[in-house]
Formats: structure tokens, C-alpha cells, sequence
């Protein structure tokens, strides 16, 4: 018996010892989520800036085209996804890469058909174990990840758009909506079907063309829109994290007060043993 309350104490050492990492890394998580939020929200007006200005030469000048606005026949498909470099972040990785093979298999036949831009180390070794063709990779990213760590793979994405290597181009990422809900998302990217800025616009002249204004802008645009989409996956990846070692943190208390039951029992089972072998051997003695 005294051996079985060892055991149950060493148990519930440690639980209240991996109980104290959880609590940590639910703090840390919590802090880290809210400067997440604060530059998702930040990159938004730059964003809808480039959008008004898009919007204003697609809508308001005759004759302009460019390959992005212009839809073609999908011969190939890239899908530019993104996830997580570690793990502890409950089902954050599974839930888009589900929603990306269940569209891949949808969609496709061959491996021929579409190439994978993956940001994460997550869905990089998904995608590789399954030998499915990871055109380009970024992993390693920092909880507040820069545009110039992600630069090389959207223009390498954008380009490959522009010179017909891929036909159309999907950015898929988990939306963040709070702490507890993040979205598995799937939008396409390129071409552009219609850009449209939300409240009135501005009135502008371009120099030296309206063409060659998009020229520039558009890749832009998309490559602000690819960021946008990770810093969102990052607040979500944050958020999944800080709800899952809630989680496992609130698991632990239960299993600690379940443990301290069982071994208060056991002990309580121990002193009753011990006072009947002294009032059997004092009854023996009489």
C-alpha cells in the first residue's frame, strides 16, 4: 500500500508540474496574441488603400487590361498555404490542410495539375511525406513575421501567375475570428475577378499610364494580400495555441484533484488497516 501511495504521489508531481509549463505557455500565448491581432489590423488600411486605387483604374478607365484582372483556362493551379512551425496548437494544422487536400482531390487527377507554395514547417512535412509537389517552401517564421521573410515565395507565386506557369492561384489559411474560433479558409487569389473598394473613392491621375500603373500595383496588391492572409494565420495559430493549453491546463487541475481523491482513499485505507491490526493484536494480548 505505502508503495501505491508513492506511485500517486509522484503522479501527481508531475501533473502539477506539467500543469505549471501549460499555465505558462497559455500566458505567453495570450500576450503574443494580442500584438498578433494589433498587426493583422494594422496591415488592413494599407491594404484597402492599394484595393481603392486598383479599383479606381479598373472601373473608371476605358481599354485598361492587365493578365490579372483576365480570367484563362486552368491548365495548372497553385495553392499558396499556410501553417504552423510547431506543434501545441490543438487543431489548427489539421483543420486547413483537411480543406486543402479535400480541394486538391476535388479538383485534380494528376500532380501535374497544381503546385503547393507551403509557409510552415507543418505543412511542409505534410505535404512531403505524400509526395505532393512543393514548388517552394518558408519555414522557421517568428511570431511576428516580416513581408521580406515571405517576399522570395509570393513573387515567386505572383510571377509564375503572370507568365502562365499557373492559371489561377488559391491562398489558403486558417481566418481569425476570436481566441476559441479560427476558420479554415480557401480563397482564391488570381486572377482578380473584380476589385471593388468598399465607400466612396478618390478621384486620380496617373503618370505615366493607367497600364502602367497597374502594372505595378497589381503584383502588389496580391503579394499584400498573401501577408495579409499570414498575418491572420499567425493570430489564429496564436489563438489555438493560448485555447489549447487552457485546455490542457484545466485537464491537469482535473486529473490532480481525481489523483489527490484516490490517494487521500488509499491513505485513509492504510490507517484503517493499521488500527484494526493494533485493536486485533490488543484483543489477541487480552
Amino acid at each position: 500500500m505505502a508503495k501505491g501511495m508513492r506511485e500517486i504521489k509522484r503522479q501527481i508531481k508531475s501533473v502539477q508540474n506539467t500543469r505549471q509549463i501549460t499555465k505558462a505557455m497559455e500566458m505567453v500565448a495570450s500576450a503574443k496574441l494580442r500584438k498578433a491581432q494589433e498587426r493583422a489590423q494594422a496591415s488592413r488600411p494599407y491594404a484597402e488603400k492599394l484595393k481603392e486605387v486598383v479599383s479606381s483604374i479598373a472601373a473608371g478607365t476605358q481599354g485598361v487590361s492587365h493578365p490579372m484582372l483576365e480570367s484563362r483556362p486552368v491548365k495548372k493551379t497553385a495553392y499558396i498555404v499556410i501553417t504552423s512551425d510547431g506543434s501545441l496548437v490543438g487543431g489548427y494544422n489539421a483543420n486547413i490542410l483537411r480543406k486543402v487536400t479535400d480541394l486538391i482531390k476535388s479538383k485534380h487527377t494528376s500532380s501535374s495539375e497544381y503546385g503547393i507554395f507551403v509557409i510552415g514547417r507543418k505543412g511542409r512535412d505534410y505535404f512531403r511525406r505524400r509526395n505532393y509537389p512543393v514548388v517552394e517552401e518558408v519555414t522557421e517564421l517568428s511570431d511576428t513575421p516580416k513581408f521580406a521573410d515571405i517576399k522570395s515565395l509570393t513573387y515567386a507565386a505572383v510571377q509564375g501567375f503572370e507568365t502562365e506557369q499557373f492559371d489561377e492561384i488559391y491562398v489558403c489559411y486558417s481566418r481569425f475570428i476570436n481566441a476559441i474560433t479560427q476558420l479554415p479558409t480557401v480563397e482564391r487569389l488570381l486572377p482578380f475577378e473584380s476589385v471593388q473598394a468598399e465607400g466612396p473613392t478618390s478621384s486620380y491621375e496617373y503618370e505615366p499610364s493607367p497600364d502602367g500603373v497597374l502594372e505595378v500595383l497589381l503584383p502588389k496588391y496580391a503579394e499584400t494580400l498573401i501577408f495579409g492572409a499570414l498575418l491572420d494565420g499567425k493570430a489564429s495559430e496564436l489563438g489555438a495555441k493560448m485555447t489549447a493549453m487552457g485546455s490542457a491546463t484545466k485537464n491537469a487541475t482535473k486529473m490532480i484533484n481525481e489523483l489527490t481523491l484516490t490517494y487521500n482513499r488509499a491513505r485513509q485505507a492504510a490507517i484503517t488497516q493499521e488500527i484494526t491490526e493494533i485493536v486485533a493484536g490488543a484483543n489477541a494480548q487480552s
